[in-house]
């Protein structure tokens, strides 16, 4: 991390962002489980009409909603220059679906101790077992294509749990706004400059429902490849 030596990776430098949409099923206890190894836990309510809000600030969580739908990319942004105005060294992001297990968290954070990359994210890709056949072959897909756009091996670009250092953060502050930011991202980070390392974790599929519209949100993805393929 490139930072000042005396700045600490530990639970009350790191802070936790978690977009959700419609997730009032799932979020107090992955806010329960976040509070467990961090101090400060943000959810972002990209425009939820449920009760996701409720429910994260009952398990003490900060809430911020977004009044209407703007997408999980602006989620994220949201919660990335909310940390970033309060000087936390790093922020985590994972999912607000239990997709993402929490404890896994304080793997991040010994990673990042020990690397000097700005950006970790987490790989299923060495336990594809449980993974559903058509996902293993999408993501294997767009992580070999992405990962020669970067310029470095990313073996599971298509994971949303990740940490990034707050020297990063501003240049990551724009750009797209639904899934396709998640790959941008990957992409300002490695033209940056920055190194990515990728931590190990498990993932868990369970009843979560996807709000990844397939086609539409497939067309963005080709769309923003021929962008920086460009430039």
């Amino acid at each position: 991390m490139a930072e000042s030596p005396e700045a600490s990776i530990d639970r009350t430098t790191v802070a936790a962002a978690i977009p959700a949409y419609f997730e009032e099923k799932h979020i107090a206890g992955v806010v329960r489980r976040t509070r467990e190894r961090l101090d400060h836990v943000l959810v972002i309510d990209d425009g939820s009409t449920d009760a996701t809000a409720a429910a994260a600030r009952n398990a003490g969580a900060e809430v911020i909603v977004h009044p209407q739908n703007r997408g999980k990319g602006e989620s994220i942004k949201t919660g990335l220059r909310h940390w970033l105005e309060r000087n936390f060294t790093c922020v985590i992001i994972l999912d607000g679906d239990g997709q993402h297990l929490p404890e896994e968290i304080d793997l991040f954070l010994a990673a990042a101790s020990s690397t000097n990359a700005e950006l970790l994210i987490g790989s299923r890709m060495n336990d594809v077992s449980k993974m559903p056949f058509v996902r293993r072959a999408v993501n294997r897909y767009m992580s070999n294509t992405i990962s020669r756009l970067c310029g470095q091996p990313i073996p599971d670009t298509q994971c949303g749990f990740r940490m990034v250092h707050r020297n990063l953060i501003p240049d990551l502050l724009g750009g797209a706004n639904r899934f396709d930011y998640e790959t941008e991202m990957l992409i300002i980070a490695s033209r940056k400059g920055c190194r990515i390392e990728s931590v190990p974790i498990t993932t868990v599929y369970s009843d979560e429902v996807s709000s990844i519209h397939p086609v539409r949100d497939t067309l963005r993805f080709f769309k923003l490849m021929r962008r920086y393929r460009k430039l």
